[in-house]
């Protein structure tokens, strides 16, 4: 099980994204725990995080965020500006493929286990 963590300002646009993500992984038979999260409690949950999306709305905060979430070796990945629209779950559900693949081939992964 593999678990993500989406962040935003409040948490409120995560929480509802993470509920809509956890239903896309249930549909393509995906294990992971999806849960949201605020930028202030980033650091404190990126130690049991495998990939991180950010919120497009802190785009401007990504590079910050980016190297934050490099640091406790995990993969981030701005979701696009469209994510929490209608199809958004499922676009950033395939973003999550690619930063799960990243999480998965680097050597330090254990770390998080």
């Amino acid at each position: 099980m593999e678990r993500v963590l989406i962040v935003c300002g409040a948490g409120a646009s995560s929480t509802f994204l993470a509920l809509r993500i956890r239903a896309v992984a249930r549909e393509r038979g995906l294990d992971l725990v999806v849960e949201a999260g605020t930028v202030q409690d980033l650091d404190e949950r990126l130690p049991a995080t495998d990939a991180l999306l950010v919120g497009p709305h802190l785009a401007a905060e990504f590079a910050a965020i980016e190297q934050r979430a490099a640091a406790a070796s995990t993969p981030a990945g701005l979701l696009p500006e469209d994510a929490f629209g209608p199809d958004g779950a499922a676009a950033a559900t395939d973003l999550l493929g690619d930063l799960l693949a990243r999480h998965r081939n680097n050597p330090l992964e254990a770390e998080h286990e």
